[in-house]
């Protein structure tokens, strides 16, 4: 039987392929740390691999969450929702939203050589302020900088923006498991605000300076962000979705935790998921446990946080009772693994043991 032949010619050049979107969790879904937070201080990840944060102590405040207002295809948004409003920004405030992309996922780009590839980044937004703004592409330094403008046009309405990025041919890009990239979308104090648009600097700026929108100067203000995609290329093609439990896994590479997709850590009485195994000898003051395992490796060794049954953090629960068993810190800590040790000052009995972590190994 003669075998059958694929013709090179018969295949499309224009075919759109998977793998392309360069973002994990573009499209908001997994949010294991939990799916609302009421302050933006420190970072915060309202959906995972996407932080948002104010920084130089900035007036305003807001509640961040995981939202179900979204557009047509989508089941999942990130929603900033103004709680305190901040009408006069101070040259160095800064309200961000945040994706850093990993050095080794961005290699291929090129970027700080004669070689460096364009790329365009599309996503959907809404908010009911209108008129310019931007989205920001930073390098691990923050001394590279391109500002991409763009205009929301309609309030409370979504719309889809596409803006092609030049290859950046000079400066320093990680390619290692660093920051390769950051992305930027917000609000900026003079400090950060330029006329050089739409092109490489050398310096950190993150914003457009001809009246951009103050995202924070009103508690009526809101802003959603979904579908986010970064593709090598000049033309933007449709989001690339991926299943649930991919893009699950892509993020557990930078956070994990053993409660159950849903249950935050350090909720009580989370026994479900936690790790139960019992100790057949004393365990004196600053010995190991035994060693508990990531369900995926990590980008860099993670810091690691142990909670109780009850949910006491750096806590490890007696697997009989499910009371406080005594302190406990972290030796050993790598890419796969990590070792719960005895800080209590006291030996611990044989006994069950059992306990919950998380694991962050985030850029």
């Amino acid at each position: 039987m003669a075998l059958s032949k694929i013709r090179s010619d018969s295949l499309e050049d224009t075919a759109i392929h998977g793998n392309r979107n360069l973002v994990i969790n573009g499209a908001m879904q997994v949010a294991q740390r939990g799916t609302s937070f009421s302050s933006i201080t420190a970072n915060v990840y309202p959906v995972d691999r996407f932080f948002v944060r104010d920084v130089n102590s900035a007036a305003g405040e807001a509640t961040v969450s995981q939202s179900t207002t979204t557009p047509d295809d989508f089941k999942n948004s990130l929603k900033i929702d103004v709680t305190t409003a901040d009408t006069s920004l101070v040259a160095a405030d800064q309200y961000k939203i945040e994706y850093r992309a990993e050095g080794q996922d961005v290699a291929h780009l090129n970027w700080g050589t004669s070689a460096a590839k364009a790329v365009t980044l599309s996503f959907w937004i809404r908010s009911n302020k209108t008129g310019n703004t931007q989205v920001a592409v930073l390098n691990s330094d923050n001394n590279r900088s391109y500002v991409a403008t763009f205009s929301i046009s309609a309030a409370d309405t979504w719309e889809r923006k596409e803006l092609t990025i030049d290859g950046d041919t000079s400066g320093t890009w990680l390619t290692t498991n660093g920051i390769g990239l950051r992305l930027r979308w917000g609000s900026f104090g003079s400090t950060y605000q330029t006329s050089s648009v739409n092109q490489w600097v050398g310096s950190q700026v993150m914003s457009r300076d001809d009246s951009p929108i103050n995202f924070f100067d009103s508690t009526d203000n809101e802003l959603y962000l979904t579908g986010v995609q970064l593709e090598v290329g000049e033309q933007a093609t449709p989001f690339e979705h991926r299943s649930f439990g991919d893009e699950l896994a892509r993020c557990q590479r930078y956070y994990e935790h053993t409660y159950p997709y849903g249950t935050a850590p350090g909720t009580a009485n989370g026994g479900i998921g936690a790790d139960h195994r019992y100790v057949g000898r004393e365990t004196a003051s600053n010995y190991g446990y035994y060693t508990a395992h990531y369900r995926v490796e990590k980008r860099a060794a993670a810091t690691v946080t142990v909670y109780s049954y009850v949910g006491t953090a750096n806590q490890i629960a007696n697997g009989d009772t499910g009371g406080d068993s005594g302190a406990v810190g972290v030796i050993q800590s790598g890419t796969t693994s990590f070792l719960p040790r005895n800080t209590s000052g006291s030996g611990v009995s044989a006994r069950a043991l059992m306990y919950h972590f998380k694991a962050d190994a985030e850029l």
